[in-house]
């Protein structure tokens, strides 16, 4: 049966002009097939990214629904890392050499992204969409098979928040809570692009390490620096953390939130809603909470997916709206493949995006990838926390 089914998918991708000479010898690639993998943290001290593979994993559910994509579903192996890099390398072996998926897409973390990346390159496996805001993964000279996933860059996202700062207070100084990976250190090298010379005297850093139990102690020591600003440069957990430890000691700055940890149910209301009132950060989707789009169609739809392919999700968590355009723009991408599935052509695509506008992106915001440009989504709106939801303000505005 195996063979019939070989000798069949030779004969319709042999017919098909420009396409592989064979599919059953791409990797994950077969004529109903297209298998890909990811690692995610749903356990450990990140677990609430979690959601975000859940979400994707749901999405090609509903892809697969209505036929997959030219014919083949999409099937998506997303294993447990634990948020623990080398358990994330020991998963991406197992995804490409025993599961043979044609390429990793969307696996979470900044260090864990780094730690496979070598090893993906040297086995030409394209590393797409990664679940990280670390700008590094837009550089090619460093990364060239890894393309941004669709969010703001983290040093870009620090960039804007300087600026911020400054115009409202020349001389200002700043206290930075960063976790002591590449994540936190991305903020750290935004805030020095901006404040150049300066950077050494304005800015006092507390880092901290996933593993610890609680960053109290640090931002008891920010506050004793007597900053004008202070950046959450940190996950979930650890920014709830702080969020509320700096409103039980009575400490208020202008306060910035990585808008990696804006969740309500999973990062302000642990905090206490009255504890985040007038932080502020950054947003590039919409959010179905806000009255702005109760009649848009892009919100609809995604309410639509969340009814029927996560009716359990929480949707609050923004995750899920990170994980449906993801999904999106793979999608795309595997379309404009066609028939041509070989690694080659998948990565070629993913790096020729343009103008694509996504439903649950913000208007005037698009995806654009170059050879030159792996970072998909360079726009993003002001946003603050009225102690009940995110409220957005201002103009969208370039992270360079």
């Amino acid at each position: 049966m195996r063979r019939a089914i070989a000798a069949a998918a030779l004969f319709v991708v042999s017919s098909v002009p420009g396409a592989p000479a064979q599919a059953d010898e791409q990797p994950g690639i077969t004529a109903t097939e297209i298998r890909i993998g990811q690692t995610m943290p749903y356990s450990g001290p990140v677990s609430a990214f979690g959601v975000l593979g859940r979400g994707e994993v749901a999405y090609f559910k509903m892809v697969n629904d209505r036929g997959g994509i030219n014919g083949r579903k999409v099937n998506l192996l997303s294993l447990d890392d634990n948020y623990v890099p080398p358990k994330t390398v020991e998963q991406t072996r197992r995804l490409v050499e025993s599961d043979e998926v044609s390429f990793i897409f969307s696996t979470m973390g900044t260090a864990h992204n780094t730690a496979i990346a070598k090893y993906l390159s040297a086995k030409r496996v394209p590393q797409l969409f990664v679940a990280s805001g670390a700008s590094k993964f837009g550089d090619p000279a460093q990364f060239p098979s890894a393309v941004m996933g669709v969010m703001a860059p983290f040093r870009n996202e620090a960039r804007m928040y300087a600026r911020y700062v400054l115009q409202r207070k020349s001389d200002a100084t700043f206290a930075v809570l960063a976790q002591n990976d590449d994540f936190g250190r991305d903020y750290l090298a935004g805030l020095k692009d901006v404040l150049g010379e300066r950077f050494d005297t304005a800015v006092n850093v507390a880092s901290y390490e996933a593993t610890e139990p609680t960053i109290d102690s640090q931002i008891v020591k920010l506050k004793s620096t007597g900053a004008d600003a202070l950046v959450i440069a940190a996950t979930p957990k650890f920014a709830a953390q702080a969020i509320r430890k700096t409103y039980e000691i009575n400490w208020r700055p202008m306060t910035f939130l990585s808008n990696v940890s804006v969740w309500i149910s999973s990062v302000m209301e642990p905090a206490g809603l009255d504890a985040g009132t007038g932080i502020i950060s950054t947003a590039y989707v919409k959010d179905p909470l806000d009255p702005t789009w109760a009649d848009d169609p892009g919100v609809k739809g995604w309410r639509d997916y969340m009814a029927k392919y996560v009716p359990d999700g929480d949707i609050r968590d923004s995750n899920y709206v990170n994980g449906y355009n993801n999904g999106m723009v793979l999608e795309h991408v595997l379309k404009a493949a066609g028939n041509d599935l070989s690694r080659d052509n998948i990565l070629r695509q993913a790096l020729a995006i343009k103008d694509l506008e996504l439903p649950m992106l913000l208007p005037g915001i698009k995806v654009n990838t170059s050879e030159t440009d792996h970072l998909p989504v360079e726009q993003v709106q002001f946003m603050r926390f009225t102690g009940k939801q995110w409220e957005r303000f201002g103009e969208v505005l370039s992270t360079r």
